[in-house]
């Protein structure tokens, strides 16, 4: 059976924070009530045990301090109605779940919460900067993530064709390095849209590596991205939705095993 209620996987939480909301402003009453009726609204989360994308939706209401219910897919093999229903396009997690709406793609569901709700801000207030974040989060997405992930992948395939998705991942990884300029995270002090959207750095990119044997990601050539990735890792608040590295390494390697058993059936 689908494992998508919380008592079924030790990663899923349910009302995984106990913050409330205390409006700051007490002259406003209009805003005070609008605010509240947002605050009732359930949220919940659907997504899949592993999922770097995932991820991305849970830590930014962590951050937030928003309580949320959690439910995992069985993916790929079993996708749920309420999956489909909610997101019947790509039909894919992440999917939040806010009342009655419905949100998908884990960047504009971080960018969704930032905005929907009250808390620490995970996009800068400047437009300029604000733009910035985004151009470096997209940067993430479509650009560094695919030469990145297959420099790993395919540590035991085309020797020529893993060594040019290496070279670009390499001149990817100095360009983030560069985006820290000596701060603790991308955005200054606390972690904000181009953290979330690079946390795949921060646990998956070491299960990867235990799995391959491929070290991508060295103190001596990328030490600012190396520290980040410990401070990211060891924020408490991030630190509670990250999968465990064992588990991950675990469905990983399944994973893994089966797409080559289906690359055999093939040839």
């Amino acid at each position: 059976s689908r494992e998508d209620t919380a008592t079924k996987h030790p990663l899923t939480h349910i009302n995984s924070t106990t913050h409330s909301y205390q409006p700051a402003v007490t002259g406003f009453e209009f805003k005070v009530q609008n605010l509240e009726a947002k605050m009732s609204e359930t949220v919940k989360v659907m997504s899949t045990f592993g999922s770097i994308y995932g991820h991305r939706p849970e830590v930014a209401l962590r951050l937030k301090g928003i309580p949320y219910e959690l439910l995992l897919e069985d993916l790929p093999n079993n996708k749920s109605e309420l999956l489909l229903t909610h997101n019947p396009v790509h039909k894919l997690v992440p999917v939040l779940l806010h009342g009655d709406k419905s949100i998908c793609e884990s960047l504009i569901i971080v960018e969704y919460i930032d905005e929907a709700f009250e808390g620490p801000r995970l996009l800068p207030a400047d437009p300029y900067e604000r733009a910035t974040a985004r151009f470096w989060a997209q940067f993430i997405d479509q650009k560094f993530a695919r030469p990145f992930w297959m420099s790993i992948c395919m540590a035991d395939g085309d020797k020529e064709e893993e060594e040019n998705f290496l070279k670009e991942a390499k001149k990817n990884l100095l360009l983030l390095e560069g985006q820290l300029k000596g701060n603790r995270f991308f955005g200054g002090n606390s972690i904000g849209l181009v953290d979330i959207a690079a946390s795949g750095l921060a646990r998956w990119l070491g299960a990867f590596e235990e799995i391959s044997g491929v070290n991508l990601l060295t103190d001596e050539q990328f030490p600012a991205l190396c520290r980040w990735a410990k401070e990211y890792a060891g924020d408490e608040r991030a630190k509670e939705c990250l999968p465990n590295m064992d588990e991950l390494v675990a469905k990983i390697t399944a994973v893994k095993k089966k797409f080559l058993a289906m690359a055999e059936v093939q040839k």
